[in-house]
């Protein structure tokens, strides 16, 4: 028997690939399914079975293309109702694969539906759990996302949860693995741990939704406690994995098409597209397209454009560097945008060369903003997370986090040129980019952000 995690750092999520004699299943796995199909086919093996956790909120599962692909059955734990062929698992329901039984364990308090399966080898021995958004390393799922308005509350959700936990999971061995469908920076808990595997044995001793002593009304306060609002895009790719969605190959097919700078101007004019730029940093700073908006590749991309740009049926059009249009394409369908309708050939240069105008961002090292600061400390914008903010700031500066920006925007001065930072320099430039598009130029970008800052001698306080 063969178990591997197949992370993906961008959406800190999980899949997994189990393989037992002739035959394999796939847990949660990403929208992109060559790549379990390959694995397979280098295995020798066949696959039986997509299991899903639940419906998920923030990535779009590619359940429906690897089901259609391999003529393998998709799994859901009770109360799933999706549109498409599924079998819906009764609780403590059994699958054999090859030597090995995966075993159903309703855990349902993230979502009404979420389902933990329990692996057990051909021993019999209890193996490992893999647990979806129920529990995490360090922490459980929120339970404020499957909430529905006068029927069940985030508080009827928690205290659903503290009883699975409690009558499902945590009587099972403390030596069985626990694999969890996401890890640290996912926003579908508030504390998880930077690991992504480990046993149940010392998540009951570190993760503080498994005290043993907890109550129940405790747990319910710990749990709902500091929930931030989700991101707007979660509720559209729950409906598109309850509901299904278009092919991934279409999707790369429209998306990858080569467009001259008067094809993508003409096209972003005409149907509204978002311009979006996935360049580095300081390559949007010294030029890009005017009212395009920076996203780059190497951040934490499609959590940030499904939180800023919340529409997955947005049309986009792309500047990407050379050889990396497919990774934007893919990693946008990730999150259920899937209405990319193409991408600048030759980049900035061809659009450059062109002639059409082209817009740059003031951006400087940490070491001018420092020898500025007694005479700008009241016009500085801090765009971490509030939690960041919170934890260590500059002296004076004031807090505007890059998912909230639109509702801060008039608290930038209008007439006095102001400073932006984040952590590292991705995320002011995504909000110089939002600020631009808003109409707003009189700001500069502070490049490496905080972790510069702290290098010079800028006061800095919490």
């Amino acid at each position: 028997m063969k178990v591997e995690q197949i992370y993906t750092g961008c959406l800190a999520q999980g899949a997994y690939y189990i393989q037992s004699d002739t035959e394999a299943a796939i847990i949660d796995p990403l929208r992109e399914v060559s790549p379990y199909i390959e694995r397979v086919k280098k295995d020798g093996v066949k696959i039986k079975y997509v299991f899903e956790t639940h419906f998920h909120a923030d990535f779009v599962s590619g359940h429906v293309t690897l089901a259609e692909k391999t003529g393998s059955q998709i799994i859901y734990g009770p109360n799933a109702n999706p549109t498409f062929e599924a079998h819906i698992a009764k609780d403590g329901e059994v699958f054999k694969l090859g030597d090995a039984t995966i075993k159903v364990l309703h855990t349902p308090g993230h979502t009404m539906e979420s389902t933990t399966y329990l692996l057990i080898d051909e021993d019999g021995k209890e193996h490992a759990i893999f647990t979806g958004d129920t529990l995490f390393l360090g922490d459980v799922g929120r339970p404020d996302l499957a909430q529905k308005a006068g029927e069940v509350t985030q508080e009827d959700l928690a205290a659903l949860l503290y009883d699975s936990l409690r009558n499902k999971i945590m009587p099972l061995p403390d030596d069985i693995t626990v694999y969890p469908a996401h890890g640290a920076g996912s926003a579908c808990g508030k504390n998880m741990m930077k690991e992504t595997i480990d046993t149940l044995g010392n998540q009951k001793k570190l993760n503080y939704a498994l005290r043993a002593d907890m109550t129940k009304d405790e747990f319910v306060k710990e749990v709902t406690d500091g929930l931030l609002p989700p991101p707007m895009y979660f509720p559209q790719n729950v409906r598109l994995n309850k509901e299904g969605y278009e092919s991934i190959d279409r999707v790369l097919e429209n998306g990858l098409k080569p467009l001259t700078p008067d094809e993508f101007e003409a096209i972003a004019s005409e149907t509204e597209a978002l311009m979006l730029d996935v360049r580095q940093p300081q390559e949007f700073a010294t030029g890009h397209i005017p009212n395009s908006t920076f996203i780059g590749l190497d951040g934490s991309f499609a959590p940030w454009v499904g939180g800023l740009i919340g529409n997955v049926q947005q049309p986009i059009v792309l500047i990407a560097p050379k050889g990396s249009e497919e990774e934007a394409v893919t990693r946008l369908s990730r999150v259920g945008f899937d209405n990319t309708m193409g991408y600048l050939k030759g980049g900035i240069d061809a659009w450059k060369q062109s002639g059409k105008e082209i817009a740059t961002v003031t951006s400087v090292p940490a070491t001018e903003l420092s020898a500025q600061y007694a005479q700008n400390k009241n016009y500085i914008f801090d765009v971490r997370k509030t939690t960041e903010y919170l934890s260590e700031h500059i002296k004076e500066a004031h807090t505007t986090p890059l998912s909230e920006l639109n509702n801060h925007l008039a608290t930038f001065p209008k007439n006095k040129t102001f400073y932006v930072h984040c952590a590292r320099g991705y995320r002011s430039m995504i909000a110089s980019s939002i600020l631009k598009s808003r109409g707003i130029h009189n700001f500069i970008d502070v490049q490496e952000g905080f972790n510069a800052i702290k290098e010079t001698n800028i006061p800095i306080t919490n």
